[in-house]
Order: C-alpha cells, then structure tokens, then sequence
C-alpha cells in the first residue's frame, strides 16, 4: 500500500472555468488541488494548504501573476511555480523566473504541458535534443499574444501592426495552438 502524501497544487485563475477544469483534471491524476481565484485569495489558501506547487495566471484583476509569484516564493522558497498566460512576452517571462517561477506558458496549455513545466530539465533536454523545433504556425502562434500584449489587448491596433485583417485575427486567437 502507498502511503506518500499527493502533491499540493495551487491552481490560480479569475477564469473560473479554467480553473476548475484545471482542478479536476490534476485531481483526478492524484494531486491534492486547492483554486483560487485572484492573488489575495490565493496567499490566504497557500498560507493553510501549504503547496508544494502553484499554477499562477499572470493577468488577474487586483494584484497580478507577477506580484503573488513573489508572495508564494516568499512564503516558501522551495514552492515551484509555473506561470501560465495568453499574452505572452519575453520580459514577463523573465521577470516571472527573476521573482521565482521555475517555467512560463503560453495559453492554451493542456494538463501534461503544464505538468512537464514543472519539470524544466526534461523539457530542456528534449528541446536539446532536436525534438521540439517548433512549427512556423506556432512560432506565429507565440508572437501574437506579444503583440497583444504590447497594444494592451486592443485587437484592432494589433491587427493593425501584424497587416491582417481584425476578424483574422479573433478567429486566429479562437484557435487551439498547433504543435
């Protein structure tokens, strides 16, 4: 009989969909999950779940990603966190890791990714390995939430700087990435 305690989770999105779809999800591979769903809710949860693991949104309303990744990692400095965002950008990204985030992902991110962000060095490795040369269509797929990100979510300036079409763009920000 295996008695090891699951990992904790914390799961924190203002989207609650997501965020209870992320919940189950992690529940039923046998990780004990606690939501929340902005930043002050989730200090008050880690401060009684205590988690071993965090799954941060980086725009929330209030305090955002950002502000509890530096909250969580001060609470306890051997937490992993993986940031997850739909708008993207190198500066976040290392601004994530900087404040104590072990990995960052691009929105839509599926259960296994974001598992396997929290194991950095297996995902290095394959990279290193030649096996995840990314697709044109998911090098465009990543630039876009930066330049949404840089015209602060207007669609229409961003379509603007990427020349298509503002409807083109809506129907390719609907879109599942691609591999």
């Amino acid at each position: 009989m295996n008695t090891a305690k699951p990992i904790r989770i914390l799961v924190v999105d203002d989207d609650q969909t997501f965020r209870e779809r992320l919940s189950r999800a992690l529940s039923a591979r046998g990780f004990e999950v606690a939501p929340a769903a902005n930043a002050r809710e989730a200090v008050e949860v880690a401060g009684r779940f205590r988690p071993q693991r965090a799954v941060v949104d980086l725009k929330m309303p209030g305090a955002g990603g950002l502000e509890l990744v530096r909250d969580l990692a001060a609470m306890d400095s051997g937490m992993q966190i993986v940031v997850l965002t739909a708008y993207g950008t190198i500066p976040s990204a290392v601004e994530a890791v900087r404040r104590g985030a072990v990995n960052y992902l691009s929105k839509p991110s599926d259960t296994e990714q974001i598992l396997a962000a929290f194991e950095p060095d297996r995902d290095l490795s394959a990279r290193a390995a030649g096996e995840e040369t990314p697709s044109l269509a998911r090098v465009e797929w990543e630039h876009i939430p930066r330049i949404l990100d840089d015209c602060h979510a207007n669609i229409s300036e961003t379509a603007r700087r990427l020349g298509i079409h503002r409807r083109s763009l809506q129907r390719k920000l609907q879109k599942l990435p691609p591999l």
